[in-house]
């Protein structure tokens, strides 16, 4: 019997590693720092919201006397646009999927101009609320307005940014899986920006 000397038994043999199939994530990196963001933006509104419920808690008349009413039925309308765009997302990539990239292409420039109409819209309504006096100094009712309406819209502008970048994938890349993968991290964001609206719209503006 041959006697095996113990170095040979403890130095392992050579392992090819470029041969070792690669493992592919279960979810995309920039898609789980995506949710990862929202998670953090979720927590900063809901800090906003909760300040903003305490502080009409303690008020006997809300809005204060004096200052404007909101423009209710003009934000309602505006409200839609939004959410219009969120479908024209949801229509933009249902057709990447078909293979379909003008067409894709189209909806997604259609949810950029919608949203860009919010913003130009909410921009209009400031204005007449500052000329009729509501201002940050003005009061409570309007600091917490400006604040947390003023978030949103902050918010809905880094979006529109990361949308107007997504046009480049179009015309950058030729292969539609790719476009919808690279584009899903963004349609999150955007996703997010328009579904926390209605209950900011509802809590502001209607309660």
């Amino acid at each position: 019997m041959k006697i095996v000397p113990l170095h040979y038994l403890l130095v392992a043999g050579e392992v090819e590693v470029g041969n070792r199939p690669r493992r592919r994530p279960i979810v995309p990196s920039a898609v789980f720092g995506m949710v990862v963001f929202i998670i953090t933006e979720v927590m900063f509104f809901s800090s906003l919201i909760s300040a903003y419920l305490i502080i009409r808690a303690g008020l006997d008349e809300w809005p204060p006397w004096g200052q404007p009413r909101l423009p209710i039925e003009a934000t309602a309308f505006n409200t839609f646009l939004l959410i219009l765009s969120a479908f024209a997302v949801y229509k933009s990539r249902n057709l990447l999927q078909q293979q379909k990239q003008t067409q894709a292409y189209r909806f997604h420039l259609g949810a950029i101009t919608l949203g860009a109409f919010f913003l130009l819209l909410q921009g209009y309504e400031w204005i007449q609320l500052l000329q009729y006096g509501m201002t940050l100094s003005s009061s409570i009712y309007g600091a917490m307005f400006y604040l947390i309406i003023g978030a949103h819209s902050v918010h809905v502008l880094a979006a529109l940014l990361a949308m107007g970048y997504g046009i480049s994938l179009f015309h950058r890349t030729q292969h539609q899986g790719r476009i919808s993968e690279s584009l899903l991290p963004i349609h999150i964001l955007w996703y997010f920006v328009v579904g926390i609206w209605p209950l900011l719209y509802a809590l502001v503006y209607l309660v």
